[in-house]
């Protein structure tokens, strides 16, 4: 079974590309479900069929779709957890509906979207399932937050079951609620759910992150950070897309300023997302909607390659910390000693390469790690930089 993310920035295009290699992976034989969990239901947009709703459905042979509700989704699996949270903050003089929109944490929504994929992937119905990740820049941290959660949350649960018997001979003398035996199997089963998720977006024979970002600096960066992050949470990126990218004009001034301005940002795309591949989809010359654009796109995507191909498997950034220091080793495209020169600004990290009409400036995110830290030494090994930061020097 294969599991394929589509994120970016809002407005790149990633429902369409979302629906254009679902239709394309259903042509090719695959049983597909495309899902979303975007409030706004852009999927109905994009396919122009206003019913598509809260259950799978079928559009077309061996293509289902389905459109989450995050809010739904947490209410059906999470309500008694989140009304104990809620009788905490009550406890403390908290008004109850405040109380509950505290306990919601934040990234919660999107966490049990997910876990509506984990309950999919268990029917093993699908061959593909394709995710039209909600516009965030923090999207990347949701896929993440399993491991987190399911880490710290089963000691804590198993904190709970170790002193709630202890705990209740003080409950006379706390205004804090005791959980039940019940709320503690719910959190476990909750917390089982939430490792099995985090084992399959780790897999990266299994899960791929897509990027599709549209030829100008905004997205391009928001795609970049994407990709250091998935790569420092260990979630496989294979294919990058950069999507709207005008034609060449030769009668108007105008749009021959944009054209060229956004080849050059394609260009550094092509530097910046070494090694992963890159397709280029050329704006269209009418409105992306319907099943006939959306078949054309997958087309001009995919040509004859099967979308459930596993395009890249690999980190484009590596990182391995030690007590006080951080190594990041840094895919690039060349393999000259003379053909870069680096600068660190903040939490950024400039790479200038070399090319034969003068520079390509890659500017790589730094994780959170780094920003105690200097910048001590780079060294290139064949298509590898790695660059050591420690601290107290």
């Amino acid at each position: 079974m294969r599991l394929i993310i589509y994120t970016g920035k809002g407005g790149t295009g990633k429902t369409v590309t979302s629906c254009s290699t679902a239709i394309k992976l259903a042509e090719y034989g695959h049983k597909t479900l495309v899902i979303s969990s975007d409030p706004a239901h852009t999927l109905s947009d994009a396919l122009m069929m206003p019913n598509i709703g809260y259950q799978v459905q079928e559009i077309l042979p061996k293509l289902d779709v389905l459109q989450i509700d995050p809010v739904t989704e947490m209410r059906n699996q999470f309500d008694t957890t989140l009304s104990y949270m809620a009788s905490i903050f009550s406890a403390k003089g908290i008004d109850e509906t405040l109380a509950y929109e505290i306990a919601m944490l934040p990234g919660m929504t999107q966490l049990f979207s997910l876990l509506k994929v984990e309950e999919l992937v268990k029917q093993k119905s699908f061959d593909v399932i394709v995710i039209d990740m909600p516009a965030s820049g923090e999207a990347l941290r949701y896929l993440y937050f399993p491991k987190l959660v399911g880490s710290i949350g089963r000691k804590m649960a198993g904190l709970l079951g170790m002193f709630g018997g202890v705990a209740r001979m003080f409950q006379a003398l706390s205004k804090n609620p005791i959980p039940s035996k019940g709320n503690i199997q719910i959190e476990a089963d909750l917390l089982n759910r939430i490792q099995y998720l985090s084992e399959i977006i780790q897999n990266s024979n299994m899960t791929s992150i897509r990027l599709v970002a549209n030829p100008d600096t905004f997205s391009i960066e928001n795609a970049k950070r994407a990709l250091m992050s998935a790569s420092l949470f260990g979630i496989n990126v294979d294919l990058a897309i950069i999507n709207k990218i005008m034609p060449h004009q030769t009668t108007d001034q105008y749009y021959a300023n944009w054209a060229e301005f956004q080849e050059g940002k394609v260009e550094e795309a092509r530097a910046n997302f070494y090694p992963l591949s890159l397709k280029e989809i050329r704006l269209h010359d009418t409105e992306l909607r319907g099943l006939g654009m959306l078949r054309k796109n997958g087309e001009l995507l995919f040509g004859n390659e099967d979308p459930a191909r596993i395009y890249y498997r690999g980190k484009a950034f590596n990182f391995s910390t030690e007590e006080n220091s951080l190594r990041m080793t840094v895919k690039v495209p060349f393999t000259e000693k003379d053909d870069f020169d680096l600068e660190r600004h903040g939490d950024q990290l400039t790479i200038k390469v070399k090319n034969p009409v003068g520079y390509i400036v890659n500017i790589v995110p730094l994780p959170s790690a780094a920003l105690t830290m200097k910048l001590v030494k780079a060294k290139l090994n064949g298509d590898e930089l790695n660059v050591l930061f420690a601290k107290g020097i």
